[in-house]
């Protein structure tokens, strides 16, 4: 299961039963509804909308409730059984244990598991699971079906009573009640071999192998993916029977070994040249150039001896070519590749707008539903709070910019999936500047430490303050404008007097940002007096506070009138230029916009039309 399991309770009933089973589930939590439940990892306030959003970011759902309220919250959603996660709903004194959804993506494994610790009973309906104690369609951990569209019929001829001739070893076959015949029709075929299959042949696939690589840096993706499908056309080695691809961890950000594994559909993992030199003993090839060039003797067939530990099998040794390497290794059992080495990191810089989900991108949710940590300031994981339910929280104060960035690089680093949060877009006064500023840097010049550096990072636009503020009064944003930051811990004053200027005498429309603090108190007056000498004083004045969250307020006042008590932290202020124009309306609102020129081409119309006119006349 991808994402972690959540525990939904309604009332105090439940809640004993809830907290055996999050005893019971690995990484579990418990949501309660707030006003009947105190003791919870997450409290929600609207159920049907609360399962839906845990449903759609992919959490397996342990309903202690009602079937009911299970179902009718999911129904309209439901549309691929084969991508929906598990769904469980279970009785408030533990008894019962029902798996509604998702019965072979694991819904009946974890009402197995919930019900022994409840001493309760699962109730298991899925035909497989309950005439032959097994599901065709969900092979174990570790095993890869080739043909999953073939499993129903298949299973549906084993219902009928027909009997299959199983070719290779599965235990979890052996464990079944199917009846097994050597003259059988329908063929079970457990190999590590490309067999080909069809729909009286189910073939699983082991992930026993690790293919190990190497490369020139800036190698061809195309050279490297032809050496190891070559390599392994040659060997018989069937792609569904690859569990990781593996190298040293100076090739984490390598295009080539990336591009390779998205090929072949499996991880990328990475060792340290310590780890690969702990594998000269094992090497076929061993090379003192490659050892002085990089710390080991090895990096393609170390690399797979490492993936596959002490008791792998070298089955296709080092092949080269210009540029790349390649090697094989096989392991007794099926490999979780998130056993061994290390992932070459992510890290999202995400700007979740404003507050609300309205105005949050679809990307920008989907990152940080998929993120393992998520780093920031408390209040913005408050905002997206049920977003990152279950993930590892750290939560840095205001002012320990540097830490929170740095944080979270060598986070990434480490091979985990990190979300860095800012309110707004992360690009625009936030920390995506100084997440590029540290990667910049030289590591022994205050810069981050070489796997930090190699991390993936992605960087999720969200909608700024400015343009909040601007869409909420009409658009004073219209025609040429500029951003500039009153805050001078970071700019001196000069430096941001000298913009101001600038920005005055251009006449552009300015939004200010951290215009005041509780000791910045003059910035913006200042600001203020430097815009009064070059446009007129009932310029319009935008004030938006808390924009996109419930104590949201928007105003319009003057330059002239504008103080320093109206505005703090939480206020953005856009202040218009020379053309900028604020009208009220018969509903009693203002708007505020700047025109762009189109005047010129719409007072021309009018002319002409009177021009046209006067010539019918005579």
């Amino acid at each position: 299961m991808d994402a972690s399991p959540i525990i939904i309770v309604l009332n105090s009933a439940g809640l004993a039963t809830a907290l055996r089973i999050e005893a019971a589930v690995p990484s579990s939590a418990i949501h309660g509804l707030a006003g009947r439940i105190r003791t919870a990892d997450t409290l929600f306030s609207e159920t049907i909308d609360h399962i839906r959003l845990l449903f759609n970011a992919g959490h397996p759902i342990i309903g202690v409730c009602a079937s009911g309220i299970l179902i009718r919250a999911l129904a309209p959603l439901l549309t691929d059984k084969r991508s929906e996660p598990p769904v469980i709903s279970v009785s408030e004194d533990g008894r019962s244990v029902v798996p509604l959804l998702g019965g072979h993506k694991g819904a009946n494994m974890l009402a197995r598991q919930v019900a022994r610790r409840l001493e309760g009973h699962a109730a298991i309906t899925t035909a497989g699971d309950t005439a032959l104690n097994i599901a065709l369609d969900e092979p174990p951990e570790g095993w890869t079906l080739v043909n999953p569209e073939d499993a129903k019929p298949v299973m549906a001829e084993l219902l009928s009573g027909a009997s299959v001739r199983v070719d290779g070893k599965s235990k979890w076959i052996d464990d079944s009640q199917i009846v097994q015949e050597r003259s059988a029709a329908i063929t079970l075929c457990f190999t590590e071999k490309p067999v080909p299959a069809n729909p009286a042949c189910l073939v699983y696939h082991p992930r026993t192998h690790v293919i190990g690589v190497g490369c020139a840096r800036g190698c061809a993706a195309e050279e490297l993916i032809q050496l190891v499908d070559e390599q392994l056309a040659k060997h018989e080695i069937a792609r569904g029977a690859i569990s990781c691809i593996a190298s040293l961890d100076l090739k984490a950000d390598e295009p080539a070994m990336h591009a390779l594994a998205a090929h072949l559909g499996v991880p990328f993992r990475v060792f340290s040249a310590e780890q690969l030199e702990a594998q000269t003993p094992r090497l076929l090839n061993p090379s003192e150039v490659v050892f002085k060039e990089v710390g080991c003797h090895g990096v393609s067939e170390g690399a797979c001896y490492a993936g596959t530990g002490e008791f792998g099998v070298l089955v296709v040794p080092k092949h080269k070519t210009a540029n790349a390497t390649v090697a094989v290794a096989r392991a007794l059992d099926p490999i979780d590749p998130d056993t061994i080495g290390r992932a070459r990191g992510k890290l999202s810089v995400i700007g979740i707008g404003p507050g609300c989900d309205e105005w949050r991108t679809p990307e920008a949710t989907q990152l940080l539903r998929e993120a393992q940590d998520v780093v920031g300031y408390s209040l913005y994981l408050d905002i997206v709070s049920e977003h990152i339910t279950g993930k590892t929280h750290h939560n840095f104060p205001l002012g320990a910019e540097e830490d929170r960035v740095r944080f979270a690089l060598e986070e990434a680093g480490k091979g985990r999936n990190v979300a860095l949060i800012s309110s707004g877009d992360a690009g625009i006064y936030a920390m995506g500047a100084l997440v590029h500023e540290l990667l910049d840097r030289d590591t022994d010049h205050g810069g981050v430490s070489d796997a930090a550096k190699r991390v993936e990072v992605i960087n999720a636009p969200g909608i700024s303050a400015l343009q909040a503020a601007s869409a909420r009064i009409g658009a004073p944003l219209g025609h040429d404008f500029c951003a500039i930051s009153l805050s001078d811990l970071l700019t001196p004053w000069e430096a941001i007097e000298k913009r101001l200027h600038c920005a005055a005498r251009g006449d552009f429309v300015i939004a200010f940002y951290n215009p005041v603090s509780k000791r910045r108190r003059t910035q913006l007056a200042a600001a203020k007096k430097i815009l009064l000498a070059h446009r007129p004083p009932q310029t319009p004045v935008v004030l938006g506070v808390n924009l996109g969250r419930p104590e949201e307020s928007v105003r319009v006042t003057t330059l002239s009138a504008l103080t320093i008590d109206e505005v703090d932290m939480l206020t953005t202020v856009l202040v218009g230029s020379s053309h900028t124009r604020a009208v009220k309306r018969g509903d009693g609102s203002t708007f505020v916009y700047t025109p762009r020129g189109y005047a010129k081409k719409i007072d021309r119309k009018p002319a002409k039309a009177a021009a046209k006119n006067k010539e019918t006349a005579e």
